[in-house]
């Protein structure tokens, strides 16, 4: 066995064991292989190939760290909550309200006939069906944009119709304008489709239309992916003035964009999608999976006149149309208004999650939106989002590193992601509370 294996195998033994923790420093490379009396090329593979096993993290300027979770996902030894506690995922984020069941089953009912049933199990196109591309353009509607129901197609869900747009607009090796904190499922996206994702400077307001200008200046920008309502994790959503400002930009350069509005429906400040502002370039992507339940879900696409055979042909190639059951109880649910009753005790439920944020987090520094089914949470000094991970999780706490969302590996954030959707209010709250005792004790050197 090569030297260096050697090593990093006793290097992993610790970690496993629990004697080098979660979040822990390793020393850097040239100190390193002087301790060990090897040559610092050796120490620099040892260290790659515990990256390559998942139980370290390299972070460009700070060094090299023990990483909060095993490489199956699994907490570590050092990591394993109490026993018998069941974990308390603030990692997924699939919002549910009492009763919900009960509205959704209604609908269902007639689609159990034999004969409906039959239909319902037929395969769909990428356009879906006449009555769902009218069901979901009224739906929009509402939001203030014009769809045309012959631009609309359908996806199993909101991340398979990201990838059918980026994959019609954007060639292996293309550049992608994105947000500097993005949604992690683009980041896999786009390694698996070959673009590269160029994060764009931001303000308080969103991307700055000067910033999307000067990358583009820089290598031809072939697309953007944008989350201008409820930004996922910030909850920043863009004003009216600058989402024109960046629909006059998009229309000089000539680059289209994918709007990602999973979260939009929440919000009620009645800013319109900049799918309304620049129709020729806007290919804006939604879904029912928050707006009604994860498990039963339709994804769709508004895109421009020119290029609905091209995202068409990505649905097809990609194996994600949606299912015509999906179809035909989406469409019953907007038809009957049960979306509706779901979109408004959601959007209640919500505001009642995030004053419990501030409530059992008041005196830190969260960013979020009284609307929002999230909140980003700046964590202080000295804790690193991997090490915070880290001691949540030893507490039957699960939250996401912001690490997940940077773009830029040089500029990791000690921030986490709460999601408060998926818990009871009441685990919630007491998830929270631990929270702030875990952040304060760190931060007081206990």
């Amino acid at each position: 066995m090569d030297d260096y294996r050697r090593i990093a195998d006793l290097i992993a033994a610790d970690i496993t064991g629990g004697r080098l923790r979660p979040g822990q420093r390793l020393p850097p490379q040239r100190v390193f292989a002087r301790r060990r009396g090897i040559a610092p090329s050796t120490a620099g593979r040892v260290y790659a190939d515990l990256v390559r096993r998942g139980l370290v993290v390299g972070e460009v300027g700070r060094g090299t760290f023990v990483r909060a979770t095993a490489p199956d996902g699994q907490p570590g030894t050092a990591l394993t909550e109490a026993a018998g506690a069941p974990l308390v995922n603030l990692e997924l984020n699939y919002p549910s309200v009492p009763g919900q069941a009960e509205l959704l089953a209604p609908a269902l009912t007639s689609l159990l006939r034999p004969d409906a049933l039959g239909q319902a199990l037929r395969p769909a196109p990428a356009a879906g069906t006449p009555a769902a591309r009218e069901a979901v353009a009224a739906l929009l509607a509402g939001s203030g944009l014009r769809a045309v129901p012959e631009r609309i197609l359908f996806t199993g869900n909101a991340r398979q119709a990201i990838a059918a747009t980026l994959a019609a607009l954007v060639r292996p090796g293309g550049r992608v304008g994105v947000e500097p904190l993005t949604y992690p499922l683009v980041k896999e996206i786009a390694a698996r489709l070959g673009l590269v994702l160029v994060p764009l400077a931001a303000d308080a307001e969103g991307p700055l239309p000067e910033a999307v200008a000067a990358a583009h200046r820089g290598a031809p920008l072939s697309a953007l992916y944008l989350q201008p309502a409820l930004h996922n994790p910030t909850s920043r959503t863009i004003g009216a003035g600058r989402l024109r400002e960046l629909a006059d930009c998009v229309h000089r350069l000539g680059t289209p964009v994918v709007e990602d509005r999973i979260w939009a429906f929440l919000d009620t400040g009645g800013t319109p999608p900049l799918a309304a502002l620049a129709p020729g370039l806007v290919h804006l992507v939604d879904s029912l999976s928050k707006r009604v339940a994860p498990g039963l879900t339709v994804g769709f696409a508004v895109v421009p006149e020119d290029r609905v055979e091209a995202v068409a042909r990505a649905v097809r190639s990609g194996g994600w149309s949606a299912g015509s059951f999906a179809l035909e109880a989406a469409v019953r649910w907007l038809g009957d208004g049960t979306v509706d009753r779901l979109v408004a005790a959601k959007r209640q439920d919500a505001r009642r999650r995030q004053r419990l944020v501030a409530e059992k987090l008041a005196g830190f520094a969260v960013r979020s939106d009284p609307a929002a089914y999230f909140a980003w949470w700046e964590l202080p000094a000295p804790w690193r989002a991997d090490t915070f991970t880290a001691a949540a999780r030893s507490h039957g706490i699960a939250v996401t590193p912001g690490t997940a969302f940077c773009v830029d590996p040089s500029r990791t954030p000690d921030a986490v992601r709460l999601g408060l959707g998926s818990v009871s209010q009441g685990r919630l709250g007491r998830a929270l509370e631990t929270l702030a005792v875990v952040a304060r004790g760190e931060a007081a050197g206990r």
